[in-house]
């Protein structure tokens, strides 16, 4: 299955490599040929493996909280505050690679109570300070155990962000709703009284790994 947020990349690639084969039937030389054939190709595999979204696993539980994002935790560490919780917190930062699936999902049942797309800079996505300077884009839902924020934050090579959340919009865990494209990063935050059920360094599953459970 493919994302729809890839269709008009794939559109764009399936054409440019469509001209590409008109001139690998017209080109003489063998290795130039078989160069641009090879290169063509690769381009369009690689695109379509990016835009995958293959099905997930939802959990049935409503005092958890999945991972957003498939990645890798690169960072798990205690805040005082952000934009929309207004507390002590947890953070867990998970980092996509261009090989991950970077179709992201919603972490929790709830209402959307907060929506703020930030222009910004393009730092690599583990950079330390990509959270504040790079473009990104912040949710928060009210569920019934409290606030939850999660952001979208664009890379060195993602310079596009998807969402088609709405303000006051009912959400469901699980449920696609965007994605960030060519390598990136999502950050979940939480307060304190969540209980962490993921380690730094460990590759979770959007939609099926719990980063934090309520007890």
């Amino acid at each position: 299955m493919l994302a729809k947020y890839g269709y008009n990349t794939i559109g764009i690639i399936s054409i440019i490599v469509a001209f590409l084969f008109v001139l690998f039937l017209f080109i003489n030389s063998g290795f130039i040929r078989w160069s641009i054939f090879f290169i063509s190709s690769l381009i369009f595999l690689f695109t379509l493996y990016f835009f995958r979204d293959p099905e997930r696993n939802i959990s049935k539980k409503s005092n958890i909280i999945v991972s957003p994002a498939d990645g890798k935790i690169i960072k798990i560490e205690e805040i005082d505050s952000n934009s929309y919780i207004k507390e002590k917190s947890h953070k867990i930062s998970i980092f996509m690679s261009p090989l991950n699936v970077h179709v992201n999902r919603i972490p929790i049942d709830g209402k959307i109570d907060f929506l703020n797309y930030i222009p910004g800079e393009y730092l690599v996505a583990f950079h330390e300070k990509s959270d504040e300077r790079n473009e990104r884009n912040e949710i928060g839902i009210m569920s019934t155990y409290g606030k939850v924020y999660f952001c979208q934050i664009a890379g060195f090579i993602a310079r596009r962000i998807e969402c088609e959340l709405e303000l006051c919009q009912e959400v469901k865990m699980g449920e696609r709703f965007g994605m960030i494209k060519f390598g990136s990063r999502v950050d979940v935050v939480v307060p304190i009284d969540w209980k962490i059920k993921v380690k730094n360094e460990q590759h979770v599953k959007a939609g099926e790994t719990i980063l934090f459970e309520h007890q």
